[in-house]
This record gives C-alpha cells, sequence and structure tokens, in this order.
C-alpha cells in the first residue's frame, strides 16, 4: 500500500466564553485510547511472498487478497498449511486491496482502478463489478453496509449492490486523526483497523469513529521482516462462531492466531 495522494486535512477550532477563566469542554484535552497487550496462540504458515491486503474467514477456510500489479490475486487458504487451494489472477493492470464477505458474495477492493470485483465463494467466479472513486485500500462489513478505508482517516459505509455512499465517519484517537487506516474488520460490534507502517491494530466506535482502544502486535512481528519497510502487519480475521482471532502481514512467513486477554477475545493455547 502507499500513501493516499490527497488525504483531507481535519480542523478544529477552539473557541473560550467571554469572562471564562478555565478551558472550555472542547479545550479539555481527550484522553488516547489505551493501548492493550496481544498473546501468540498458535503460527501457521503463510505464504512469504503473499503482499497481504485483505484478509476473511468463512466456513473453516481463509480467503485472501494479495496486491502489486503483476502479482494481485484472490486466494482460497488452507489454515493449517498455508496452502493456496485456490487462486483468481487479477489482471497486470490491478493492485489488489481489502476483501469482505457479504451475502454469499466476496468483494474485493483495487488500489486505485475504481473498481470492486465481485465473486461467489463456492468457485471464487467473478459475478459482477462495482465502480467508485477515489483510493481503495481496506474493506469489511457490519452485514449490512461495505466499510471502506482509503489511506484517509475517514471510513465510508457503502451500498454493496451499488456502492453508493450512505454515510461516513471521521477515525479519532485523543481527539486527533488516526490517518493511513488500511485492513478493516468487524470484530464484536467494532471496525478494527491496521495503521499502515504501524504495529497497531485501532478499534473503532462504527457510529463515532471513536477509538477505543489500540492493540500492538511488535511481539508477534516475525524478525525475518522487520528491517523490511513494505513487509508491515496488514491482516486481520475473525471466526465470529469460534471467536478465534488471526492476523499476518505484508511477506509475512507465517500467520497467528491471537488473543487479547483484556478484552476476553480470542482461542487459548493448545493445552490450556
Amino acid at each position: 500500500m502507499m500513501r493516499a495522494a490527497g488525504v483531507a486535512a481535519l480542523a478544529v477550532a477552539l473557541g473560550a466564553c467571554p469572562g471564562d477563566d478555565g478551558p472550555s469542554d472542547t479545550e479539555e484535552e481527550v484522553a488516547l485510547a489505551p493501548v492493550e497487550a496481544v498473546e501468540q496462540v498458535r503460527v501457521y504458515p503463510h505464504d512469504p511472498q503473499a503482499f497481504t491486503q485483505g484478509l476473511v474467514w468463512h466456513q473453516g477456510q481463509l480467503y485472501e487478497s494479495t496486491g502489486r500489479y503483476g502479482a494481485s490475486t484472490l486466494r482460497r487458504v488452507e489454515l493449517e498449511t498455508g496452502r493456496v487451494l485456490q487462486k483468481v489472477d487479477l489482471g497486470r493492470q490491478y493492485f489488489a486491496e481489502g476483501l469482505a464477505l457479504l451475502g454469499g458474495s466476496i468483494y474485493q477492493l483495487t488500489w486505485r482502478e475504481g473498481v470492486a470485483f465481485v465473486y461467489d465463494t463456492a468457485g471464487l467466479r467473478q459475478t459482477g463489478q462495482r465502480a467508485y472513486t477515489g483510493e481503495g485500500w481496506g474493506l469489511a462489513t457490519d452485514g449490512t453496509s461495505l466499510i471502506v478505508s482509503d489511506g484517509s482517516h475517514t471510513l465510508s459505509f457503502v451500498d454493496p449492490a451499488t456502492f453508493a455512499m450512505q454515510r461516513t465517519i471521521n477515525v479519532l484517537d485523543g481527539g486527533q486523526p488516526v490517518f493511513d487506516l488500511n485492513e478493516l474488520e468487524y470484530v464484536r460490534g467494532e471496525i478494527w483497523a491496521n495503521v499502515w507502517h504501524k504495529p497497531d491494530v485501532v478499534r473503532i466506535d462504527p457510529r463515532t469513529g471513536i477509538v477505543k482502544g489500540r492493540i500492538n502486535l511488535s511481539a508477534i512481528i516475525p524478525p525475518e521482516v522487520q528491517g523490511n519497510m513494505e513487509a508491515v502487519p496488514n491482516g486481520i480475521a475473525y471466526d465470529e462462531a469460534t471467536g478465534r482471532l488471526f492476523v499476518t502481514g505484508k511477506l509475512w512467513p507465517r500467520l497467528f492466531e491471537v488473543r487479547v486477554p483484556s478484552l476476553n477475545l480470542g482461542g487459548q493455547p493448545a493445552g490450556g
């Protein structure tokens, strides 16, 4: 992922009431969201050539979108082995991005090409396309709308049938915008987002855009990629049926099942 060409700046106007010697409500500092620890549960193989842009769990298997021009794919992957069971190669003119599954269809964004591809889940057969303006980065769903990131601090809720805009939220932590929102996942009523070039996943209130917490992935970044600026954390998949949580990154040789103890979220280690 590259930075979006144009990112809107957020201007905040602060005012004081005449005769008021104390700070107004708008001038009071807003606390930053707490940072939460992540624990490794299990480790699985992952294709180290996969430039991961989207990750979805569905009926016991992973679906993955990989990017870069000339190498973009949609994949169905076996968790335990990392083996690619099925793959669709995109045209060389497309840079694949975020991935979401809604209503039996898989939606896959492209970076600057202004098109989202729609596939069936059984055979990964393309069944349609959706046009949109601006850049496509991450994609998730709340079960009704698709939620799109574009590298800015704004998330857009769109109609899956038409990609018409329904509403937007600005993502703020401590009153400040959080830019470079990348891969998205909907987890227990929250939007989770990787922050590009940071080891953080931010937990976002889908109504207000306020960041409720940050989950730091530094402890599980594979040492083989720590010197590679492109091999950033990017890929969150949640198994709603079991509560398992999976994360990986671009060019990572491993995929991790993790838990967040403070949220009582994620599976237990084997034998635990």
